[in-house]
């Protein structure tokens, strides 16, 4: 017997359709953070690109953990392709100020999807996008913090590596328990 076939164009709610373009604005992202790190580590700036490389696995993880639950609700995972990334840069402001505007976007797609969740009285939707609304504001707060240490620091970039070091390390935070993910995570 065969299983039903599951597309976007049958019958998905418009919060599914958004959740399943969501996967991909996350796996940009991890694609975007992947490049930072790697600019940073072909500077030989180890912490900063520590710090990215770890951001680019959380974001895979956020896109996991998003298809996980379509799989859960019986929709199909039709993955899609990510957005163009950025690789070229001059100097290391630039990079966190995108990681910033990446941050902040992202954060107003989650509002998005838990604003349409709500409209259409999907509550375990709504429920499921509580950690990533969480997980939204202590990523804008750091990458704000990060922001102002580059600025600060003025260009001694060993003074911001040494900052990172001590300020940020590599320790899995969040806002508590995060969701399964479809397939192994991070942490």
């Amino acid at each position: 017997m065969n299983a039903p076939t599951r597309t976007p164009e049958h019958g998905l709610s418009k919060f599914h359709r958004l959740l399943l373009e969501q996967v991909g604005h996350e796996f940009t992202a991890s694609h975007q953070y992947f490049a930072l790190a790697a600019w940073f580590d072909d500077r030989d700036l180890q912490q900063l690109s520590r710090v990215f490389y770890r951001q680019s696995l959380e974001e895979r993880d956020h896109a996991t953990m998003m298809v996980r639950y379509l799989i859960d609700n019986e929709v199909a995972p039709n993955i899609p392709g990510i957005g163009e990334i950025q690789t070229e840069f001059s100097e290391p402001r630039e990079l966190v100020a995108l990681a910033l505007r990446q941050e902040r976007q992202v954060t107003e797609q989650i509002q998005l999807l838990a604003r349409v969740a709500r409209e259409e009285h999907d509550y375990t939707g709504e429920q499921f996008l509580n950690w990533f609304l969480q997980e939204q504001v202590e990523e804008v707060a750091t990458m704000t913090t990060l922001l102002n240490i580059v600025e600060r620091g003025a260009g001694d970039l060993f003074d911001i590596e040494t900052w990172v070091a001590r300020e940020m390390p590599d320790v899995a935070g969040g806002p508590g328990p995060a969701h399964d993910t479809a397939g192994p995570s991070v942490s």
